[in-house]
């Protein structure tokens, strides 16, 4: 009795959802902070190109590292060598296996292995090898939440359980501060000490506290499971059970306009994205003459920017489909055309008037700002039209912008490679206003919000959208009146 009496006061108090939503929000920032550790060390870990011979040897005494320029890339780029291999097979394996043991098993061998960091950085091959097993483990974790979203969130409700995904923004507004107090406090092996315990703490946590469906949950209360599990059922055909292939209909999903229209949205949305957060440092520093990474607020801005709409939008749009005021196909489609085309005018207006930091700052931050709105577009769209497959459709199109994200590194090399100057980065900035331009048109003409025939084999449920469901008082009081 003690026990049951507990439970429900601890129920009361949180549900098993808003641990879920707490849990993954902290998953997305440490996620990223295990990303990105390496890239902000390196500037301790690496002696400095311009340093004299007597430098270097004190240097390498304090476990410094005599690397060349392309060596240090080759450690850095190593991450995405890995990282591209297991999106595919990590969304499919959280269809298969359950997203609780990808997503955690993924932050759990990532975050070991950034603890060996250090002594793997004593030879630069293992250390390589380390990198991308780092990219392995944390390929796959992506792609595990929306099956995830798709057992324990109601169809209503999905976008803003999406934009907690957007906290790896967060993740690095905050990593880059935080390393440098642990360089500046104990040197760059602390940097992967503290972040690979922090994952550990994390993952530790995530296999106490999260399961992959309600009905396996030990903890959740007989309402939440009723509320959840009906919610859901619901929108799978008025209550009937969803049958889900027993294959993966991978020729359908490779055949289908929608899936396609989602997959090329986002690698268009990540190259722009990429190339604002990477490139735009090299511009200001290069044309503009101003290093913004020594302004931590400038930094950071762009990052808790697109939380934040992220955030709002994702509630927005919740509220108006769960109010019947708009279809899930126009909000997906509303919110996709504000997220890209909004970004696309700010780079048409930094192409023609961006010759000053403050106009430069204050429209790539524009720019993330409104592309945050993506969470309550696109991003959302999988679990609408194949909540059965969206681990596998979200590792396509996440396959696809890593690539982007690589090319994205390429075209500013190639532009810039002989003029870093205003007139040369024009042409960068009207390549990003037509990849967010092509990225709006593409979702406008084939994104939808309907259910597609291969997510399931009842075909009384296909070409349907998600409706606004009703809550269990709701269901009793026209049981009352009938």
């Amino acid at each position: 009795m003690a026990t049951a009496t507990t439970r429900r006061r601890w129920s009361d108090f949180i549900t098993c959802r808003q641990v879920l939503n707490i849990m993954v929000i902290l998953g997305f920032m440490f996620n990223y902070m295990l990303r990105v550790n390496l890239t902000i060390a390196v500037v301790d870990m690496v002696i400095p190109t311009n340093a004299t011979e007597e430098t270097r040897m004190k240097l390498m005494e304090q476990n410094k590292f005599n690397w060349t320029t392309s060596q240090k890339n080759e450690v850095l780029g190593s991450f995405f060598w890995g990282y591209i291999l297991t999106e595919i097979p990590g969304g499919r394996m959280a269809e298969i296996v359950g997203a609780r043991k990808v997503f955690g098993g993924g932050m759990l061998l990532a975050s070991l292995l950034t603890i060996l960091t250090p002594v793997a950085s004593t030879n630069f091959y293992v250390l390589v090898v380390l990198r991308a097993l780092v990219g392995l483990a944390l390929g796959a974790t992506w792609p595990s939440m929306p099956p995830m979203a798709a057992k324990w969130i109601p169809p209503m409700e999905r976008s803003k359980f999406m934009a907690n995904m957007m906290a790896s923004a967060l993740g690095a507004a905050l990593t880059l501060p935080v390393c440098g107090f642990l360089i500046s406090l104990s040197g760059w092996e602390c940097v992967f000490y503290v972040t690979g315990a922090v994952g550990i703490v994390w993952s530790i946590l995530w296999f106490t506290l999260i399961y992959d469906s309600p009905s396996q949950h030990p903890r959740i209360t007989e309402v939440e499971k009723y509320e959840i599990e009906t919610k859901i059922a619901q929108m799978e055909g008025g209550g009937t059970k969803n049958v889900k292939p027993e294959k993966l209909p991978l020729k359908e999903i490779l055949t289908c306009a929608p899936v396609w229209a989602i997959i090329v949205t986002h690698g268009c949305s990540v190259f722009c994205y990429f190339t604002v957060v990477n490139q735009l440092p090299t511009y200001m520093k290069d044309v503009l003459q101003f290093n913004i990474k020594n302004n931590g607020l400038l930094s950071s801005l762009p990052y808790f920017g697109k939380y934040l709409m992220a955030v709002l939008a994702s509630y927005a749009a919740d509220k108006l489909r769960k109010s019947g005021r708009m279809s899930t196909t126009v909000t997906r489609k509303v919110f996709t055309t504000f997220a890209c085309s909004l970004p696309a005018i700010m780079m048409v207006i930094q192409a023609l008037w961006g010759k000053t930091s403050a106009i430069s700052v204050t429209v790539f931050t524009c720019a993330l700002f409104f592309n945050g709105a993506v969470t309550a577009g696109y991003l959302s769209n999988v679990l609408d039209i194949a909540p059965n497959f969206s681990g596998t459709i979200f590792g396509m199109a996440n396959t696809l912008s890593s690539i982007a994200g690589w090319v994205s590194t390429k075209v500013v090399a190639v532009i810039t490679e002989t003029e870093s100057t205003f007139r040369t980065w024009r042409y960068i900035f009207w390549i990003l206003a037509g990849a967010y331009a092509f990225a709006t048109v593409v979702y406008l003409v084939f994104g939808t919000g309907k259910l597609q025939k291969f997510n399931s084999v009842d075909t009384t449920i296909q070409g349907k959208e998600l409706q606004p469901l009703k809550t269990k008082y709701e269901n009793g009081k026209e049981a009352d009146i009938a």
